[in-house]
């Protein structure tokens, strides 16, 4: 039979409590236990006695008899220091996926363009500013007489009295609605 020393949960819904727990490792995690050596409170601060209690001989005679720890138990009884558990270190764990990497390359990518575009506007800035400026030439005669003709025109019809069609409609436009109290 497989003995294992873990955490049954107990609790409300998001208010959860442990006990430590020795169990054959067939049983379901709340289900029936050979015998309770602790309890575990995550609700309560990192350094409150209270939070991880153990009985520390039960402990060490459940390991002598060869039950296994899970990783959080074994977490605690390192830190009782009953027995000594070896530091996991996954290297890869931190590293970004493929699609990660792909994205973050585009990106370096477009804000590489972006700079040298923006270097290439400035530069053309710089010697549009340091070169002279074209001198400009006068336009032809008859374009100015032409402008000035159209213009006049449009001056004239906007200052001619307005229509009798036209006072017709304002008339309609103001019976209809009344005027804005204020």
């Amino acid at each position: 039979m497989a003995i294992s020393l873990r955490l049954s949960r107990g609790g409300s819904k998001k208010r959860p409590y442990y006990r430590i727990v020795v169990a054959d490792a067939r049983s379901p995690r709340d289900g029936k236990f050979i015998e309770k050596i602790g309890t575990y409170n995550p609700l309560l601060a990192k350094d409150d006695a209270k939070r991880i209690v153990l009985d520390g001989e039960r402990a060490k005679y459940w390991l002598g008899v060869g039950a296994q720890p899970t990783d959080r138990v074994a977490r605690f009884l390192d830190v009782a220091g009953i027995k000594e558990r070896a530091a996991k270190n996954n290297p890869n764990k931190g590293k970004p996926g493929e699609k990660a990497v792909e994205r973050a390359e585009e990106r370096a990518e477009k804000l590489k363009a972006a700079e040298e575009a923006a270097a290439e506007a400035k530069a053309a800035a710089a010697a549009a500013a340091a070169a002279p400026a074209p001198v400009e030439e006068a336009p032809a005669e008859g374009s100015n007489e032409e402008a000035e003709a159209v213009l006049g025109a449009e001056i004239e019809a906007a200052t001619e009295e307005p229509t009798a069609e036209a006072e017709q409609v304002a008339e309609a436009t103001s019976e209809e609605t009344p005027p804005a109290e204020a």
